[in-house]
């Protein structure tokens, strides 16, 4: 049988351990830092670690399992653990070797998942990259307001659907709708508006250690093709380093090419790599 000791579900007093061990590497380990930083582990969020103090790996096992840290040895007893605990979860992502590891010690025990992708370039701006490439930042991108609610929502859950494959919510939005507000009220949404339309979006997803991951970036479908996200983007990356952090990082689907011709032209560089399993 093989042996998961060792592998221990973390509490509220782990939590500066494991904040230092996501700082290792801070661009990578964004998500799962900043879910710590909002008080998560213990009061809801779930995680596994090995090692006590410090913390040599640990995987967040709350609705996505993320991993970090992780060494090919200490895989398998990961994915004991999260088949022993007989959860559900909506998906798998972070660093693609490990993501992708973690996957194929548990594809027997959660199916065939909804979307495989594997190769999700991870990428980073500057203000020096962007003074490069000449782009000229859209001036028109603001910080949402409340009052852009009732258009957001819907561009929001427009983009999520497009993104994952199925609506964000069934019936009410009342829930979805605390959440975007919860984004605008911490000035981590920002857009563009046409009269009362919303055609451009990006939100700050994650936050912490000084790094802003951008996610929910989405043009309205009237106005892609006309060069709108590489500027946008810009004025997004120029607004996230004033306000929130000094990295600004983002990840894409490597078949999207042109969200990639737009965040290359926009500034933003290839670092790393991501996947992500959505089941």
């Amino acid at each position: 049988m093989l042996r998961t000791s060792g592998v221990r579900t973390l509490s509220a007093a782990d939590v500066d351990d494991a904040r230092a061990l996501c700082d290792l590497d801070r661009v990578h380990n964004v998500f799962v830092a900043a879910r710590l930083d909002e008080g998560l582990l213990g009061a809801g969020g779930v995680a596994f670690g090995l090692g006590g103090s410090p913390l040599r790996s640990m995987v967040w096992a709350s609705a996505n399992v993320v991993p970090v840290n992780l060494a090919s040895e200490d895989v398998a007893r990961y994915a004991s653990r999260l088949r022993r605990g007989k959860r559900r979860f909506a998906s798998l992502f972070g660093p693609a070797d490990q993501t992708l590891a973690l996957w194929n010690h548990l594809r027997g025990s959660f199916g065939e998942p909804m979307s495989y992708r594997p190769e999700q370039p991870l990428m980073l701006t500057s203000r020096s990259a962007r003074e490069k490439t000449g782009v000229t930042p859209d001036r028109r991108v603001r910080p949402a307001r409340r009052d852009d609610l009732d258009a957001l929502v819907p561009a929001a859950a427009a983009m999520f659907t497009e993104e994952i494959g199925y609506r964000p919510y069934v019936g009410s939005d009342a829930v979805y709708r605390a959440g975007i507000a919860r984004l605008v009220e911490h000035g981590r949404t920002y857009v563009v508006t046409e009269g009362e339309e919303i055609v451009f979006k990006a939100d700050v997803g994650s936050l912490a250690s000084g790094v802003a991951q951008i996610q929910g970036v989405w043009v309205a479908p009237s106005h892609r093709g006309r060069g709108l996200a590489a500027p946008c983007m810009a004025a997004v990356a120029d607004l996230v380093e004033q306000a929130h952090a000094d990295t600004v990082s983002l990840y894409v689907n490597d078949y999207n090419l042109p969200a990639l011709r737009a965040y290359l032209t926009a500034g933003f560089e290839r670092v790393g790599t991501f996947a992500t399993v959505i089941l």
